[in-house]
């Protein structure tokens, strides 16, 4: 593996781990760029511990350590020898499952700590952890406390020992031999029984009251192969003195703090801490930065509710507005179809029975064709009430505009000369049909209104039609002289002009009589076939 500073590799304090698939016999580690101490500035290679994992086991353990050119020791802790010796500046602290306080037993008499491990197993490695120490200041209890001075580690294939082999032989001989966790390969030996035996225990100097004896630990692994065999195995302590924790919180796979990881596991984990803390302000800055987007897009969905909300109320007023207007305009439409249809049928059949009655006496036969004439009139008037809401649906009341002006006058006005004339009868199918009903209907209002009220003998009706017009006079030779009230139009014309959204004026002539003159653009159906150019 090779590392930059690009890397970023530094600053740490967790291991740093190399991942590798290989054989060797040998590692070397080589810098060609130091770092420098924070404190004088001078450039340093410094390393804590080593571990060359294969599977669990920790090849480096206690191998032999060699450097290039001359080693410049400036303090007695740092020495090839302690970047193998097991010692790691981590205190096992997982925080993983309960806790356990350490076995601690005080007296002067050698202490044996005899393990069943239940059946025969290839033992090759031991693990001690010694009693933690209080995170206090100063701190409560000395590094490597309850540790003894010496001890031997020995196994065995019957429970009295007496087929016992020493496999390891501790012996401190400077504060520097000692640290959180003991570790140390063992020749791998078959056994069921395996014994500490404490030749010299810790002394721990108590001032005025003097020294005393302490042994303890806070957790006692034996391995095969990477498995701690020792776990939840009973224990048998011989001349244990004063006992603080029961002996079997050396096997329960827990110490101060939790949970107690396989040495690889822990270190991996640490690691890996290391890595999510140097990560953890980047995803902080990223999930600062998708809030604050979250909350600008909430505030915009807040404002785009609220437009869709008034969007909405606005669409309902006006809709509602629409249909009130539509109402009106179906009210307003049926109240001039109703006027101008029965008020004309009606004003006919009240002629027609006033003819009747004169020529009673005078000319018999004339009578029954007034009577017909008043029966056709009747009928028309009982179609006109069926679809007096929606004229266009009548089916065979209205069959032509011309057509219709035509019967109309005869009805309307019996007794007055009558002259039609056409202008354009090739765009006058162009109009929709209501448009040519209303125009009927006005046409048939302006009749009435001659009849009643102008006193007239002559009638002339023009109609002029072209592609962009549509033009419609009626003049008679009334005798009624004007006024600033006869110059008034009928409210029933206005409003049949404002249907037909025309522009209608009533005029009085110089040589007699009145004018209404209805003038409105060409609404024609847009059709080819209904073009008279084409």
């Amino acid at each position: 593996a090779s590392f930059h500073p690009s890397d970023k590799i530094l600053p740490r304090i967790a291991p740093l781990i190399i991942p590798c698939n290989v054989t060797a016999a040998w590692v070397r580690v080589e810098s060609d760029q130091l770092s420098p101490r924070l404190f004088n500035g001078r450039y340093t290679f410094e390393l804590s511990e080593v571990f060359i994992f294969s599977g669990e086991t920790n090849h480096a353990l206690h191998q032999p350590v060699s450097q290039s050119g001359e080693l410049q020791v400036t303090g007695l802790t740092h020495r090839p020898e302690f970047l193998v010796d097991g010692f790691t500046p981590y205190f096992m602290n997982t925080g993983q499952g309960s806790t356990s306080r350490p076995f601690i037993s005080a007296g002067n008499d050698p202490l044996s700590i005899s393990l069943d491990l239940g059946s025969e197993f290839v033992m090759d490695g031991i693990n001690l952890h010694a009693v933690e120490v209080h995170d206090t200041a100063p701190q409560g209890l000395p590094s490597g406390f309850g540790i003894p001075s010496r001890f031997n580690v020995e196994a065995a294939n019957r429970a009295d020992f007496s087929d016992a082999v020493l496999l390891y032989t501790y012996e401190r001989n400077s504060i520097y031999e000692t640290g959180p966790i003991l570790m140390n390969h063992l020749p791998e030996t078959s056994c069921r029984y395996v014994r500490i035996r404490v030749k010299e225990p810790y002394i721990l100097e108590r001032g005025k009251k003097g020294p005393v004896a302490r042994t303890g630990f806070a957790e006692l692994e034996l391995f095969s192969k990477g498995q701690n065999i020792a776990l939840h195995r009973s224990i048998q302590l011989e001349t244990p003195g004063d006992v603080h924790q029961p002996a079997i919180a050396l096997t329960d796979g827990l110490n101060l703090y939790g949970r107690i990881l396989p040495i690889r596991q822990w270190m991996n984990e640490l690691a890996r801490r290391h890595d999510l803390e140097t990560e953890r302000p980047l995803l902080t800055a990223e999930l600062n930065l998708r809030y604050a987007r979250q909350q600008i897009n909430l505030r915009r969905l807040g404002w785009l509710s609220a437009l869709l909300a008034g969007g909405i109320v606005i669409l309902f007023l006006a809709d509602r507005m629409l249909r009130m207007r539509h109402i009106a305009r179906i009210k307003e439409r049926f109240a001039a179809d109703l006027h101008d249809e029965l008020g004309a049928n009606l004003h006919t059949i009240t002629l027609l029975g006033e003819l009747a009655e004169k020529k009673a006496g005078s000319d018999p036969k004339k009578v029954m064709g007034l009577l017909q004439r008043i029966q056709t009139a009747s009928k028309r008037s009982v179609v006109a009430v069926h679809h007096v809401s929606d004229l266009q649906s009548a089916t065979g009341l209205y069959t032509g505009l011309v057509a219709d002006m035509k019967r109309a006058a005869e009805r309307v006005v019996v007794e007055l000369e009558h002259n039609l004339s056409v202008e354009g009868e090739a765009f006058i199918s162009t109009l929709d049909q209501r448009t040519q009903v209303d125009l009927f209907l006005f046409y048939k209002e302006c009749l009435i209104n001659c009849c009643r009220h102008s006193d007239a003998t002559e009638l002339s009706t023009r109609l002029v039609v072209d592609a962009k017009s549509v033009h419609l006079t009626v003049t008679d030779n009334g005798s009624k002289e004007a006024d600033a009230d006869s110059l008034t139009l009928p409210p029933s014309l206005e409003r049949r002009a404002k249907l037909l959204k025309a522009d209608v004026t009533l005029s009085h002539p110089t040589g007699g009589g009145w004018c209404i003159s209805l003038r409105m653009a060409n609404k024609r159906r847009w059709s080819r076939r209904h073009d008279p150019e084409m």
